[in-house]
């Protein structure tokens, strides 16, 4: 009998692995290790080891894909803390809500998603910030200068600063990090 078909799926193995570590989008890679997880599990059973087959296809591929995927969804979240008087039903400056729209292009691109949390007051915003509950702060800048209202927005995340400052075109804020770890 001729098992050359086996040689090939076993070859596809190492490429799909690599695949999964080299792609960019993390839902691409789920999808990406479930096939791979498939390909183990059918070259497992094609050597008879159906025992170690089924556990690759229940364990090794439906329960940590799913696994993954709710931890990818959960952990993909940018959290933006606001004032109340500040959130987009509340406030009427097209330039809050043109920088609003600008994030949300820059981060969908990172495959984020923003999460605007809104706070009573200032203090309790930078606390948010420090304790890390959000990434990002944006306030209005107190400057009787501009004729236009200006942003403040403050980033903890090193990361997340290095993106927002080479990517973001609007003018109506300035950029301050702040530090943190994470």
């Amino acid at each position: 009998m001729n098992d050359s078909y086996l040689y090939v799926i076993i070859a596809l193995l190492p490429l799909a692995a690599g695949m999964v570590v080299t792609q960019r989008n993390p839902y691409h890679a789920l999808i990406i290790r479930g096939v791979l997880g498939a390909m183990a599990a059918m070259v497992d059973a094609l050597l008879g080891a159906a025992d170690v087959a089924l556990t690759e296809a229940l364990m090794g591929t439906m329960l940590s894909i799913t696994l993954y995927a709710i931890a990818v969804r959960s952990s993909l979240v940018l959290r933006l803390g606001v004032l109340e008087n500040q959130t987009i039903e509340k406030n009427e400056d097209s330039n809050f809500h043109q920088l609003i729209r600008d994030l949300r292009n820059i981060f969908k691109n990172h495959y984020l998603r923003l999460e605007i949390v809104p706070y009573t007051n200032q203090e309790s915003l930078e606390t948010a910030l420090i304790e890390k509950e959000i990434h990002v702060t944006c306030t209005p800048l107190k400057t009787s200068e501009e004729p236009e209202e200006m942003y403040q927005t403050n980033i903890r995340v090193q990361r997340i600063y290095n993106i927002i400052q080479s990517e973001l075109s609007s003018k109506n804020t300035t950029l301050n990090y702040v530090g943190g770890n994470s």
